[in-house]
């Protein structure tokens, strides 16, 4: 696995990439915002730079929502019953996808206002 082929370890995230969207109902609903925030931006027409926040700001929040799934899962396989310190763990990973999709909610209003102002 180490010095695998790039090819070899792109396929590796590929199948992280396609179980966590067929397990994660989070991840496919990211997913569904940013195809609608791509219709958007597409109706309004903003700048450049617009588009580029948008796109950093969805890699985070599609990034928080993977390493929450893999944090979930991976504290869910080492231990399935529930524990208060494994809770706590899962809780911080959500509440950290949670701050980056408000952040995202965030930059999609400035860019609104940015439009209406005409800016």
């Amino acid at each position: 696995m180490k010095n695998s082929s790039i090819r070899v370890r792109l396929g590796y995230a590929l199948d992280g990439w396609r179980a966590a969207f067929a397990e994660e109902r989070s991840l496919r609903t990211h997913v569904l915002f940013i195809g609608a925030a791509i219709i958007a931006l597409l109706v309004l027409r903003p700048k450049l730079v617009w588009w580029a926040l948008f796109a950093v700001i969805s890699v985070v929040v599609i990034s928080a929502e993977l390493f929450n799934t893999a944090l979930e899962r991976l504290s869910d396989h080492l231990h399935p019953d529930i524990h208060p310190a494994i809770k706590a763990v899962k809780d911080i990973a959500a509440a950290a996808v949670l701050v980056t999709s408000i952040g995202a909610l965030l930059v999609a209003g400035l860019m609104v206002l940015a439009v209406v102002l005409g800016d």
